[in-house]
């Protein structure tokens, strides 16, 4: 950006600013990952996880009919479990994420080594602790 008198500024300007052609400057990072991943665990466990918790409660309470109508969602092609996989996952990762948020409001973290390793860790932890918990799962069911 150039000033009044047209001489270049030494001022800050905005990513979406710089860059010719319309790019952005920003630079993908697994940060970045992290953080779309932590809205989307957030937004899905509220969309589907609250509805879904609700639905179980209701079927509970409602006698073993309405609790058996709500298990056979479950043998549907698997769907069910599909979901509470889903489900589980966005758990895990919304917690880990978290706890990284946590950790780096405390004020530790924000080394740029230490941020990445954390946030390449968010993601491949919660997958391996649901795979841990559905594994579980399915070898107590044989």
């Amino acid at each position: 950006m150039t000033e009044m008198s047209g001489k270049p500024s030494n001022r800050p300007i905005s990513p979406h600013l710089s860059g010719g052609g319309g790019l952005l400057h920003y630079v993908w990072g697994p940060h970045m990952l992290v953080s779309i991943l932590h809205r989307i665990a957030g937004d899905g466990m509220a969309l589907v996880g609250m509805p879904l918790l609700v639905w179980w409660l209701y079927s509970i309470s409602a006698g073993a009919e309405s609790y058996e109508y709500f298990l056979s969602w479950f043998d549907f092609y698997y769907l069910g479990y599909v979901v509470l996989v889903g489900l589980t996952f966005a758990f895990f990762e919304h917690l880990f994420s978290g706890l990284r948020h946590f950790v780096m409001d405390a004020g530790a973290g924000y080394e740029l080594k230490t941020n990445k390793m954390w946030s390449i860790l968010v993601p491949f932890l919660a997958v391996i602790v649901t795979a841990a918990i559905w594994l579980s799962v399915a070898f107590q069911n044989l």
